[in-house]
C-alpha cells in the first residue's frame, strides 16, 4: 500500500513573523490581514489560543481577550518565497512534494519506496523535522495512508506521527478538533453551535444537508474525511532554469564581439522568462575557453527585469573589467535566475517618490558590474568591546527607503578612522597649547573626559581613557590615551 506523508509548519505565516520579531515568541501573537483595529486575524500561536483568540476574530476583539497580543501583517510575496524555499528543502528527501494551495505551510510527500534509503519511515520523518528545525521552523510530520488522515494528524499532534495501519489513522483523525482544520471561521462557529466540535461528529453528518447549508467546499472536506473522495498526490515538478548556449566556429578573443554574441542569446532567453511570467534577477554568463576551461561571470540588475538594454550594459561593463581575455572563447552559455513578478511590477501606474531608489539601485548594479560583486558595502553595527570593532562591512545588495526616528533635537555624527592616528604628547594638564591638528585648527581649548574603556583579557589587555577635545576653531575631536602604550591617539571626530 502506498504511504503518504504530511508536513505541517503550524501557522506558517506566523512563524515567519516570529522570525522577524523573536521577542514575540513568549507572548500571544497573531497575523492580521491589515494593520488596523478591525483587521481580521488569520493565524495565531498556542499562547493566543489559550486566551480563546481564534482566526476570524477582529484584532480589537482579540485584544480584549489577550491584552498582551502582538500582531502584524505578513505579505503574500514573502509567504510564497518562503513556501517555495521549504518545498525545495523537502525535495532532498523525496521527489514527490505537493504544497497545499489553500493553506500555506502544509505539504504532502510521497513516502513510498524509501525503505532502502532509510532505516524506517520514523527515521525519515525525523530527518525532515530536524532539517526544518535547523532552518528555524516548528514542524509536525505525519506518515500514514490517506491525504486527510495525515493532514488531520499533522494539524493536531506535535513531533513525528507514524501510523501502522489505516484503522489507527482513522481513529486518530476522528478525535481531531475542527478548529485545527482550515475551515472558514463562520462555518467553524456555526458547526460548533450545532455541537459538532470534532472530525468524528463532522463525518457523521449527512452529506446532502452539508452541501445545502454550507456549500460545495465543506462537502468536499466531508468526503475527504469520510474516505469517499481520494485524491492522488500532485507533486510540483521543478522547472529547469532558462538557458541559452552557442558554440562558436572559431575561438573569439574580442570583447566587443562577445557582447554581440551575448545580445544574440539574451533576447530569446528573456522571451522564455516572459512566457513563465518571470523576470530576470541574475544572469550567469559562462565562457568555455579553448585551453583554459570554463569561466563564469555573474551580473545582477538592481531589480528583477526583462529590459535587455539594461542587462547588456551590465554585461558590457563586466566584460570591460576583464580588459583582455586570457584565451579564445569557443562556447558561450547564458543561465537566467528567474523570479516571479511582484504585484508592484504588474501595476500600470507607479507612484513616483521624491527620491528615485530604483535609479540608485541601477547605479549600484553598474558599479558592481564594473568593479565586482563585492565592491558596494555598508557598515553594520555589532556588539564589540572596542569602538573600532563595533561595526563590520557587509555587501549592499540594494538601497531601501530610510526610516528615520523622530527626534526633537539634532543628532551628532561620530566618524571613526579606520586606524587611530598617533598624536603628539599632551604638554600639561591644561588644554591650552595642545596642538592636535596643526596651526590651521588652533590649540585645544576644552577637554571633556575621561571615559575609560578597559578589559580585553581574552585577547590582550586594553586600557584607554577617551576624551572629547574641542579646538579653538570649533572642531570636536575624539581622542584617547592608551595606558599600555603610553601615547595619545585620534580615534575620530564629531560633526
Amino acid at each position: 500500500m502506498d504511504r503518504l506523508g504530511c508536513v505541517d509548519l503550524a501557522a506558517f505565516p506566523l512563524q515567519l513573523l516570529l522570525q522577524r520579531h523573536p521577542d514575540w515568541r513568549i507572548r500571544p501573537a497573531a497575523v492580521v490581514d491589515c494593520d488596523r483595529p478591525q483587521g481580521l486575524i488569520l493565524w495565531v500561536n498556542e499562547r493566543a489560543r489559550a486566551f480563546r483568540v481564534l482566526p476570524g476574530m477582529r484584532y480589537a476583539a482579540a485584544l480584549s481577550l489577550a491584552r498582551d497580543l502582538r500582531a502584524a501583517v505578513v505579505p503574500n510575496d514573502e509567504i510564497e518565497r518562503a513556501r517555495s524555499s521549504i518545498a525545495k528543502r523537502l525535495g532532498q528527501f523525496t521527489p514527490g512534494v505537493e504544497p497545499s494551495e489553500d493553506e500555506p505551510g502544509v505539504f504532502w510527500l510521497d513516502a513510498s519506496g524509501l525503505e532502502r534509503l532509510y532505516d524506517s519511515l520514523s527515521g525519515w520523518a525525523e530527518r525532515i523535522r530536524s532539517d526544518l528545525k535547523r532552518a528555524g521552523f516548528r514542524t509536525t510530520v505525519a506518515v500514514g495512508f490517506s491525504r486527510f488522515g495525515t493532514y488531520a494528524a499533522a494539524r493536531s499532534k506535535q513531533g513525528v506521527v507514524v501510523f501502522r495501519n489505516g484503522n489507527e489513522e482513522r481513529a486518530v483523525a476522528r478525535r481531531v478538533p475542527l478548529d485545527r482544520l482550515g475551515l472558514e471561521p463562520v462555518i467553524r462557529d456555526a458547526l460548533h453551535k450545532l455541537g459538532v466540535a470534532t472530525v468524528g461528529r463532522f463525518v457523521d453528518l449527512p452529506p446532502d444537508g452539508l452541501e445545502k447549508r454550507f456549500g460545495p467546499d465543506v462537502l468536499r472536506l466531508h468526503r475527504l474525511a469520510a474516505g469517499a473522495l481520494r485524491m492522488p498526490l500532485q507533486p510540483r515538478r521543478p522547472v529547469p532554469p532558462a538557458t541559452r548556449r552557442l558554440s562558436l566556429d572559431h575561438p573569439e578573443t574580442n570583447v566587443a564581439r562577445l557582447v554581440r554574441v551575448v545580445e544574440r542569446l539574451l533576447h530569446p532567453l528573456l522571451a522564455t522568462l516572459a512566457e513563465r511570467c518571470q523576470k530576470l534577477a541574475g544572469l550567469r554568463v559562462g565562457f568555455r575557453f579553448e585551453r583554459l576551461g570554463d569561466h563564469i561571470e555573474r551580473v545582477r540588475p538592481a531589480a528583477p527585469t526583462l529590459d535587455a538594454a539594461q542587462l547588456l550594459e551590465l554585461v558590457r561593463l563586466r566584460l570591460a573589467a576583464l580588459r583582455k581575455l586570457p584565451d579564445g572563447v569557443v562556447e558561450v552559455v547564458l543561465l537566467a535566475e528567474g523570479v516571479a513578478t511582484t504585484k508592484a511590477q504588474r501595476q500600470l501606474f507607479a507612484e513616483r517618490p521624491r527620491r528615485d531608489l530604483a535609479a540608485a539601485n541601477r547605479a549600484l548594479a553598474r558599479v558592481r558590474a564594473d568593479l565586482g560583486n563585492d565592491a558596494v558595502k555598508r557598515a553594520q553595527l555589532r556588539e564589540a568591546h572596542l569602538p573600532e570593532g563595533g561595526f563590520i562591512w557587509e555587501s549592499l545588495d540594494r538601497i531601501t527607503a530610510s526610516r528615520p526616528r523622530e527626534s526633537s533635537s539634532g543628532r551628532l555624527v561620530r566618524r571613526i578612522y579606520a586606524r587611530p592616528i598617533p598624536l603628539p604628547a599632551r604638554p600639561r594638564q591644561e588644554p591650552d597649547g595642545w596642538m592636535l591638528r596643526g596651526l590651521e585648527q588652533g590649540p585645544v581649548v576644552r577637554v571633556n573626559g575621561p571615559y575609560v574603556v578597559a578589559g580585553g583579557w581574552w585577547n590582550r589587555p586594553v586600557r584607554r581613557e577617551y576624551h572629547f577635545a574641542e579646538t579653538r576653531k570649533g572642531d570636536l575631536l575624539w581622542v584617547y590615551y592608551d595606558r599600555m602604550r603610553r601615547r595619545w591617539f585620534l580615534q575620530g571626530r564629531v560633526e
